[in-house]
């Protein structure tokens, strides 16, 4: 692989004490972007390199773009070895529970001693306050912070089909670091930014607590909810397939009566204005239910993309490798397996949802293996051959 000269972060080098996904989506994003991301590992490697099920995707997705290295970080010579990385770097990425980075030495104010523009970016369970100490995951956030119970059915809380928390707040401490960054233009100093799990999920769910707040009633979970629009659902065709359909706008019914020759309905003074579509919704569905029975799948999204209705095929994540639009609009990138029975099988997968002059960004760093950037990464902080070749003997430091 060629490395891109001109991405947008080319002169920003990140260090990441990482694992799981919320820390690793930062480091992702800002590879990504152009940064050179150092993921510092132990000498077992991240864990998250051997999770199976559902965690098998975590390492592949979250760790392109980056060079690792393996140091022993409670050893008084890999701990060194790490401060010396850390002094010329603008940003530091971590996860761990409160306190772990402050164990070693490396905690803010730590690392503010020795490097004034650090911006030093912990990811957490929770901001400060009574709950800061306590371990959350994606799916504790989900649950407490109100988005399981708007998810599933009523009486069913479930959680999103998606690490959702863990990659918005990744994505939000991100924000926090490039903000961060421009400040330091003007203060000449770095900042501790903190993103966390819970407020994420309460700023996602905050448009439900903006709607009690203005009707003085309690949001129904999402499968139970009154609609803003009549027709916003998902319908049977003739083959026995099914199709999302959402009417939402007056514009938008008049082309979809015009579009499927529902002229009684377009003619109804009722059903005009979306109000009205919603409080005959109870009759005005069904009908719409049986004029979609008469077209198969592909025959029903023809029409309604040819008349500009919003509507989705049901797609499982499979599917989306042989999606067309991800194909040939470089929205997927290779890699290559580092770990687990896949070793080795190159895949594709998502390029972040950003394009800079239409030009989509992609994997400039293939998956990193444990500890393949260890030579290199000492090299530059002036160890000799020699000096790295005893380190990797004495176990302080593992290039495998």
């Amino acid at each position: 692989m060629t490395l891109k000269k001109d991405l947008p972060l080319k002169n920003i080098k990140v260090v990441e004490f990482t694992h799981m996904v919320m820390g690793p989506t930062v480091g992702c994003i800002l590879g990504d972007l152009g940064a050179d991301v150092i993921k510092i590992e132990p000498l077992k490697g991240d864990n998250t390199r051997r999770l199976k099920g559902s965690g098998s995707g975590y390492f592949p997705m979250f760790n392109r773009n980056k060079r690792s290295i393996s140091i022993d970080l409670k050893s008084t010579q890999g701990n060194k070895i790490a401060i010396d990385i850390i002094k010329n770097a603008d940003v530091i990425i971590e996860n761990f529970r409160p306190g772990a980075m402050d164990r070693l030495g490396f905690g803010y104010q730590d690392i503010k001693k020795i490097n004034k523009k650090i911006i030093y970016c912990s990811e957490k369970g929770f901001l400060s306050g009574p709950y800061e100490n306590r371990t959350a995951l994606d799916e504790v956030a989900q649950m407490m912070g109100g988005l399981a119970y708007m998810t599933g059915p009523p009486g069913k809380p479930l959680r999103a089909g998606s690490s959702v928390i863990d990659i918005t707040g990744g994505m939000f401490g991100v924000i926090g670091i490039l903000s961060a960054i421009i400040d330091r233009y003007i203060s000449g100093e770095g900042k501790h930014v903190i993103a966390s799990l819970y407020e994420t999920t309460v700023y996602l769910v905050g448009q439900h607590m903006a709607q009690f707040g203005v009707t003085g009633e309690a949001a129904n979970p999402m499968p139970a909810r009154i609609s803003a629009w009549a027709i916003y659902d998902v319908f049977d065709t003739k083959d026995s397939q099914k199709v999302f359909v959402g009417v939402v706008s007056d514009t938008q019914w008049k082309e979809f009566c015009e579009a499927f020759n529902l002229k009684d309905l377009w003619q109804n003074d009722e059903l005009k204005k979306n109000n009205g579509r919603v409080d005959a919704r109870n009759w005005l569905k069904p009908k719409i239910e049986n004029v979609f029975l008469n077209y198969n799948k592909k025959e029903l999204m023809d029409k309604l993309e040819k008349h500009g209705i919003p509507f989705a095929p049901i797609a499982k994540p499979h599917e989306l490798f042989d999606d067309i639009h991800l194909n040939q609009s470089d929205g997927l990138s290779e890699v290559t397996l580092t770990d687990g029975t896949g070793s080795g099988k190159k895949i594709k997968l998502p390029n972040i949802p950003i394009s800079f002059n239409q030009e989509r960004l992609g994997v400039n760093r293939d998956l990193p293996r444990q500890g393949e950037h260890t030579y290199e990464i000492l090299s530059e902080i002036g160890i000799s051959p020699d000096q790295i070749d005893n380190l990797l003997k004495t176990e302080i430091v593992s290039d495998k």
